[in-house]
């Protein structure tokens, strides 16, 4: 059965935010890899570790669903990297 059409979710991959963040943090590496040398080790690998930062507390909030204080947290912590990317 497809999972999509189910609506059932089961892991945070199915879920479409998740699969967005991590396509934007894929696009952002790719575009970072055209910036100067001279930002190499300072704009770009901050730019590079805020956005995969966006997908990783979106996972760490979906293995925290179950406290809501911790999921709005982490949720929280994904729109802060969010902006700073």
């Amino acid at each position: 059965m497809n999972e999509r059409r189910s609506g059932k979710i089961n892991s945070v991959r199915d879920l479409e935010i998740y699969k967005l963040s991590f396509k934007v943090a894929t696009e952002i590496h790719n575009i970072t890899k055209l910036f100067p040398k001279e930002e190499r080790y300072s704009l770009t690998d901050q730019i590079r570790r805020s956005s995969r930062s966006v997908c990783a507390n979106i996972a760490e909030a979906w293995r925290k669903r179950k406290y809501v204080a911790v999921f709005i947290n982490k949720l929280s912590d994904s729109a802060q990297e969010a902006a700073e990317t």
